[in-house]
């Protein structure tokens, strides 16, 4: 079951001032995405807790449930799709030359076939993923190694193969920031989102008003999946 809801209003997110070299020994981030510590610029972003993601005119967004927890964000938009997750690392060394080859292999296991290239973020995945109803279709597998996360990127549709379509999907990416957070985590474990408050509540109110005109010009959109 699907719940939908129209923002009504910005997202509103505090810029954090950068990280003095005398802080931590990690590098400052010239560019996104972007570490919550870091001083990244200011975007219209929605606060999925562990991801603040932008968003923009005609763009959908849903959210992936793992269980009882929200794993994932996908932004939907002109025939294109990016799916984002993002992960826990450890402090010193990166895990994308690790997953990218257990990718690599996980798309060949079900009769696909994937090449490294080199792409705006670094070495990426250019597959062709089998599907029941369509055939092989491609997808672009992106990873960043970030200050202990990770975060992977799959563009799929027109933008997999459109280096236009591609442009404003890419941009989404390098416009996230990743809130890592304190807690102890292990290497891998997926960093949890949550449903920004305002989505709870026109869920919510949602129940007691007549159902949304499905032809009415649409805005940007969260949809949880369940």
């Amino acid at each position: 079951m699907k719940e939908v809801f129209r923002r009504r209003r910005s997202a509103e997110v505090e810029a954090v001032p950068a990280v003095s070299e005398d802080q931590s020994a990690t590098p400052a981030r010239t560019s996104g995405p972007w570490d919550a510590e870091d001083g990244y610029p200011e975007a219209e972003r929605v606060d999925l807790g562990g991801l603040r993601l932008p968003i923009g005119p005609g763009f959908e967004v849903q959210l992936s449930l793992a269980g009882d927890h929200i794993d994932g964000a996908l932004v939907f938009v002109n025939e294109s799709a990016l799916q984002v997750h993002a992960f826990a690392a450890p402090k010193r060394s990166g895990v994308w030359d690790e997953i990218r080859a257990e990718l690599s292999r996980e798309v060949e296991a079900v009769g696909g076939t994937v090449e490294e290239r080199e792409g705006p973020f670094g070495v990426e995945l250019a597959a062709k993923v089998p599907t029941q109803d369509q055939g092989p279709q491609p997808a672009r597998y992106i990873g960043i190694d970030g200050p202990r996360w990770f975060l992977r990127a799959v563009i799929s549709g027109r933008a997999a193969i459109d280096d236009e379509a591609a442009e404003t999907l890419e941009n989404v990416v390098r416009d996230i920031v990743v809130v890592r957070g304190d807690e102890p985590m292990a290497p891998k474990d997926a960093i949890h989102l949550r449903l920004p408050a305002e989505a709870r509540q026109a869920m919510e109110e949602q129940d007691q008003k007549p159902k949304l005109n499905p032809f009415a010009p649409r805005g940007p959109e969260i949809t949880e999946t369940r």
